[in-house]
């Protein structure tokens, strides 16, 4: 099985950011540790900054792969560009936020890119990535 993790803008800073609201461990440390805990899982992670090349993944891993983590971040409320390129694909996506984006600013309470996909995961820090992956190796089984 192989799945794709995509991380949109400003999660290349974790473990620097505001590490009271988003941890001290960067996401290359925390992969390592996925990769350790689903050997069988083939993880690929991509990051960016930039709206149009998270389309593009999308886009890319959505039709070779068999599932998708993503965390649009603050495109999460903007990007109808990122929720089409969802919407277009034809594997299932799990959308992920490190925090409770429902406790945070009023304008992060609605996720544009969430009704495309096939749940989402917010409030539990990085490990909502492992409870991400863990509900697409579950569809993927019919569970």
């Amino acid at each position: 099985m192989k799945i794709q993790i995509i991380n949109g803008p400003n999660l290349n800073l974790l473990g620097k950011r505001e590490p009271e609201k988003y941890g001290y461990t960067s996401f290359e440390e925390y992969l390592s540790k996925l990769k350790t805990g689903f050997p069988d899982i083939q993880l690929d992670y991509f990051q960016s900054n930039i709206e149009g090349e998270i389309v593009d993944r999308i886009q890319q891993a959505g039709f070779d792969s068999d599932g998708i983590v993503l965390n649009p971040g603050g495109y999460t409320h903007t990007s109808v560009s990122i929720a089409d390129a969802v919407a277009a694909v034809n594997v299932p996506v799990a959308e992920v936020h490190i925090t409770n984006i429902s406790a945070r600013e009023e304008f992060r309470h609605r996720s544009i890119v969430g009704r495309y996909c096939s749940g989402s995961i917010a409030g539990f820090g990085l490990d909502g990535y492992r409870l991400a992956i863990e509900a697409l190796i579950n569809i993927k089984r019919g569970v």
